[in-house]
Parts: C-alpha cells; structure tokens; sequence
C-alpha cells in the first residue's frame, strides 16, 4: 500500500481506478450534532474582507474589475495568482490574480471579442485574426452547419438559449481522483485505455483514440499547473489539506480550459472527511486548521469568474456559474452518508457569509439523521443559501456517488455527462399550432405551413390535435441543433481535462428543456373548461385571446389541469425520444427555466390562459404568478404528479419560505422534520436555484 494511503481500509479502489469504492470502505457517518464546529480564523476574515473589497470595486467598475485581452486562457496559460499567499491555505485563480476574467476563444470568437468590448476592454487583433482566419471555433461550426429553420427558430426563441457560442458544461469531472490517486496512475489508466482501443480504423475508433490523447496531454498539463503552485500533484494526496488542494486543482484546470455555466464540483464532502478523520485522530491537524481549509477552498469557488456578454447577464443576474456540490445522501447499503464534513461545508455560510455560489445542495432523504436534518434547517434560515434534492428519487437511477449538474441535473460522478442545451419553448409552439406556424410577433412564417386554426372560439381537441403536430416538429428541430451543437462541441472544444477524469466507456445523457409548461397547461384548460376567444390582428394572425368564464389552474392539486400537465411532458418526450441523437445520447428532459422564465416570456406573444404578450412565465415546473390559491401543499402536489420517468434530467420548484414560517427558536419546524420531497426532482429554500447554460445572445460567426 503506498504510503499516502496508509490506515485506510483497502479494497477494489486499490486495484482500478474507483473512487466509490474507496469512499464506502472508509467513510465514517456521523451522526451527532453542530458543537463540534468551529468559528473563522482571523486569517480567514482578513481574506474574506480583501475579497468583499474586491467585490466592492468589481461593482463600482460597472462589474468587471479586469480582464486578460492577450493572454488565452489554458491549464498552464498563467503564472500563480493569490489574494495573500502568507493566509491562504488552499490556492489557486483562473488567472494570475483575483477577480482578473480569462479570455476563452474557442468557444467562438464574436462572444469573446464582444465581452470584452462590452466592458471597455479590446481583444488582440492578432488573436482575432488567428481565430476567425486559424482556428475554426465552436460557434463557427455550428453556424455553418446550422439550416435556415434552425436559424429562424432560435432568432424566434421558439427554441431558446441554444448554447452555441460557448461551454456546454453539465459534465462533472470526477476531481477527487486527482487527490486519491494523484496524477502519474491517472495518466498510466488513459495509457492504458488507449492501447486497449479496437484496432480497426472506423470514424468512432479514430475519434476515441484521439480523443484519449487529448485527456493525457491534458493531465500532464495539469501536473504543471500544481508545479506552478509548488505542489507535486503527481502522487496522490497524503492528508485532508492535500487532498483539497489536489481536488482544487482538477476543478482550476477543468474551469480554466471551459467558459461554460454549470461547471459543478460533483461530490467531494464525504470523500474529504476520510482524510479529515485520519488527520484528526493521528493529531495532524486540528478542527480549527480543517475548517480554516474548508473556508478557504469554498471561498475560492465563490470567486470563480469568466467574461459574459450583457445578453448573459440579463439572462442571469449575479455572475451565476453554478458550482454546485452535493452532500450528504443514503448508501445503496442503508447507511446515511452524512459526515462531519458535511457539517463544515455548510458552517462556510456562516463563517463565510451567505451566497448563491458554490451551490451547496442536500441530497434530502427521510433517512439522513435528525441532528444533521435540524442543522439543515437551521442554516436554511440563516442564509437562505441552501438547495434540497430528491435523494431517494435519482438514487434509483444513479446509485450512491452520483452528483447535481447545474441546478438539478442527476450523473453518476466521473461514469455520466451530459449533452445539454437550450429549452423548447412550448408556450410559443402553442401559438405556432393556432396560427399555422406564424410567429405571432414577427409576423415570419417560422414553423411548418400548417393549417391555422381560423374559428373565432378555440375547440380543445382541435387545438390539441394541431399543438402535437406542432410538438413533433419542434422536437425534431431542437434536437437536430443540439446534435449539431454537440459535434462541433466535440471538434472544435472538447472539455480534455473534464472528460479525462472520467471512465473511458461513458453513458451520455441527451438533456434537452422545456419552457413554459404551466403556461401551456392552463392556456389547455381555459380552452376545455372555460372560452376562450381569439382576438386576431389585420393580417389574420391571432395576437390576443379573452378567457371567458373560470377554469382549473396548474398548482392548486387539481386533478383536470395537473393531468394535462403531466400529459404534456410524456407526448413531448415521447418526440424527443423518435429522433436520432448525436453519439447514442440518451433522451432526457427537464423542467428548469429559473430565473430565464422572464427572458422567455418578453419573446412570447399573449397566450390562451390570460397571460399577455411579454410577460414572464413561471419559473420550471411552478404555477403561473398568483394562481395557486390553495396553498403551499397543493402547489407542491401539482408539481410531484408531474412524471419524472419523462423529465429525469429534473424538475425544479423553486420554492422561497419565509423564516418566520419555518420557526426561529432552537426546535426548528417544532420537532416535525421528516419532510418527503416525492416526486420533484429538486426544491429548495431560497434563491440560488438557477438553472445553467441558457445564454439568449444573438451572435453568430458569419
């Protein structure tokens, strides 16, 4: 056994690379309460205050305090950046200092040049040179391949946020194995893998083998990024302060190389408290000194930044990058996997402050021990900060060392990733079925020449029958883009360093969106349950509607509209699932549009259910604005009929509770904490759920 790993219990992780494995052979749950943790070191809250100054200047800039124009950002591109190297214990920055945003071409030129411009900054013209005449990008790909459909449906926002001029993200390299095994037996396995490929030359073959050289030119570039630090990554971690930085390191690498949203950390808390655990008992470290690493690596995650366009901004407001880690959770064995670690990562809300960044996300079960359940809520109120999953919903499809992507979006850590993109915007799809494929505010005919519903009042099953023909062409439509996304993706900007910490046989995921679901469910049951006329512009196209007489609303646990709902999302995804996906990608689909339903709703025109022309639409899988009347447990209800086996990339409620409403003395929720979130993928308290990687920018490399 090497000697980093010594008192550790042995077992398969030894033998190949697992880290699971080692995770459940020396784990130790923990099932006492919050005594045990401790306060910020002055060391701690001197960095702190340097960065709330940085902030403060970064916002008084307009904010954006620097950003690189010359220097392209790789693993290895940049000298060391500390904000004080004598009080950091846990280093490392996306660029030579703090704050600085790097410059990342390839995903397409046109965004880098125009984030830097929007910001007072110019990009090298050398560098535009090299990229527009060199080096094909992302963008410029996609573009050329892209048909005039696809084009038309993405200026009409009927398929919306396509990302097609920067990172795909929602792959979660598995960065624990940097610390476990330390970098040489990473780059041996990938040796290894290639000289295990088939040996005839088919186009899969050739892409496979090229594609591992990519992943070990990228970890022996990751070995120098730790020798630029002075750290020898090489080897694997001896203790916990080692195994954080090692851990670091391959999250700095995977965001220095990628400019995507929803670049999450995976699930590292329990794995972390191993090496805790040894150090505490052999007298290596203190719990002050442990938690002083934990606030500081956490820290350094809040301070993950990259350069975004004004139309990303507007789509999400706070410089959102979704690093979400996952905590806690129940073994496929029984046991709980709450740690004393999973104490210390939230305690940073304290210690730290409160914050949407990195996303801290509970993997909520019944199950979890009380004390940790009671801390849970505790924080919750005190900082609002804290994100809740179904655990023992995506346990059964993923195990145990699964991890969220972005906002809810489930993976087996380092074995899943996903191709991800966009929303299909089935609010609007509903207007193309009434009006024949008009867009209803260009007036351009953008969908199929169908023919438009001409009758002054709208018949359910006539709609009904024209929305489904209009769903499957939509389907179609997104699905081709996405495909198309992907492959340049691959080609033109390929995540070396993300994919080399994964298995070589990987389950890809086809996650694709949908926006406006509540919208679309309650425009259905004005038009069955009420009347609903339309009201039609000089040219025939209907651009309004007047609802007369009541009908069931979505969110109010009322059977007839959450049926048409649910309805919805399997015909949907059962379209999505006829089309050929790019690398055998399986077909999934989510409900997610957080804080992009407002983006969403300005590029739609008035809608069946009363809603008029601009207005925002509810965020993921919630009830339209004041239309639940029958409170918080009926909305929920509404929400948990909707079929996850249709929308297993997740389903999110975004669901803020008062303090005052939960309780404000020691027993919290008054003893009553066995909370069953079934059915919703994910509901939180709070406001950092957002969902990743939905830039509505309009640039095109052309």
């Amino acid at each position: 056994m090497r000697t980093e790993w010594n008192t550790f219990k042995g077992g398969t992780w030894q033998r190949e690379i697992n880290v699971r494995d080692f995770i459940q052979k020396n784990y130790t749950p923990y099932d006492g309460d919050d005594a045990f943790l401790e306060g910020p070191t002055k060391n701690t809250l001197e960095l702190w205050d340097q960065v709330m100054d940085l902030t403060k200047q970064e916002r008084e800039a307009g904010g954006v305090l620097d950003m690189d124009t010359k220097i392209i950002s790789t693993i290895t591109s940049h000298g060391p950046g500390y904000l004080n190297k004598e009080k950091e214990t846990i280093v490392g920055f996306q660029t030579d200092k703090p704050f600085k945003r790097s410059l990342q071409p390839y995903g397409g030129i046109r965004m880098a040049v125009k984030a830097c411009q929007d910001n007072g900054y110019e990009v090298d013209p050398e560098i535009v040179e090299f990229f527009t005449k060199h080096r094909k990008t992302h963008n410029a790909g996609v573009f050329d391949a892209y048909t005039d459909e696809m084009r038309a449906c993405r200026s009409s926002h009927i398929i919306t946020g396509l990302p097609d001029a920067y990172g795909r993200g929602r792959i979660i390299g598995d960065y624990r194995r940097v610390a476990l095994y330390g970098v040489d037996a990473l780059i041996a396995e990938k040796k290894e893998e290639k000289d295990s490929t088939r040996t005839t030359m088919y186009s899969d073959v050739i892409r496979e083998r090229e594609e591992l050289s990519e992943q070990i030119r990228a970890l022996e570039d990751l070995k120098k990024l730790g020798s630029i630090y002075g750290f020898d990554i090489s080897r694997p971690a001896a203790d916990v302060k080692e195994a954080i930085q090692w851990t670091y390191f391959g999250y700095l690498a995977a965001v220095k190389e990628q400019n995507g949203a929803a670049m999450s950390l995976g699930r590292t808390s329990t794995f972390m408290d191993i090496y805790a655990e040894r150090d505490l008992k052999e007298g290596r470290y203190t719990e002050q000194e442990i938690q002083e690493f934990i606030d500081h690596f956490i820290m350094k995650l809040r301070l993950v930044k990259f350069a975004r366009t004004p139309e990303y901004n507007e789509l999400f407001s706070g410089d959102p990058t979704w690093v979400t880690e996952s905590i806690a959770g129940i073994g496929i064995d029984g046991r709980h996997m709450v740690t004393k670690m999973s104490f210390r990562y939230l305690h940073t809300l304290q210690n730290l402050g409160t914050a949407p960044e990195p996303n801290l996300t509970v993997l909520w079960s019944t199950k979890l021990p009380e004390n940790f359940k009671r801390f849970c809520a505790k924080t919750s109120i005190q900082s609002s900060s804290i994100q809740y999953e179904n655990d023992d919903l995506m346990r059964v499809t993923h195990g145990d060392d699964y991890a969220i992507a972005c906002c809810v979006s489930s993976m087996r850590v380092g074995k899943e990733m996903q191709f991800f993109g966009a929303r299909a915007n089935l609010a609007k799809c509903l207007l193309y079925a009434i009006n024949g494929g008009v867009d209803e505010i260009s007036g351009k005919q953008v969908g199929p020449k169908y023919r438009p519903i001409t009758s002054e009042y709208l018949d359910y099953e006539e709609v009904l029958d024209r929305y489904k023909d209009m769903m499957k062409w939509l389907a179609k439509v997104y699905v081709n883009a996405l495909n198309i996304i992907h492959y340049n993706h691959d080609r033109y900007c390929y995540e070396r360093l993300q994919m080399a910490l994964h298995d070589k046989k990987v389950t890809r995921w086809f996650a694709t969106g949908i926006a406006g679901l509540s919208v679309v469910a309650d425009s259905l049951s004005a038009i069955k349950y009420a009347k609903v006329k339309t009201v039609r512009n000089d040219k025939g196209i209907v651009v309004d509607y007047i609802v007369e007489g009541d009908f069931p609303k979505y969110g109010n646990n009322d059977d007839r509209v959450d049926e048409i709902a649910s309805k919805l999302v399997h015909i949907f995804m059962s379209y999505i699932k006829s089309n050929h996906t790019y690398r055998g990608g399986i077909p999934t689909t989510s409900i997610l549009t957080i804080t992009s339903n407002v983006v969403y709703g300005k590029n739609t025109g008035s809608t069946p259910d009363g809603r008029k022309g601009g207005q925002p639409f509810a965020p993921g899988a919630n009830p339209m604005h004041h239309r639940d009347s029958h409170g918080a447990v009926a909305s929920l209800a509404s929400v948990a009929k909707l079929p996850f086996r249709d929308a297993q990339d997740g389903i999110s409620n975004t669901f803020s509770i008062i303090p005052g409403a939960l309780g404000k003395d020691e027993q919290v929720f008054m003893g009553d904490l066995e909370v069953e979130l079934s059915g919703c993928a994910s509901c939180q308290t709070g406001g950092n759920l957002v969902e990743g990687l939905d830039s509505e920018t309009d640039i095109e490399e052309s």
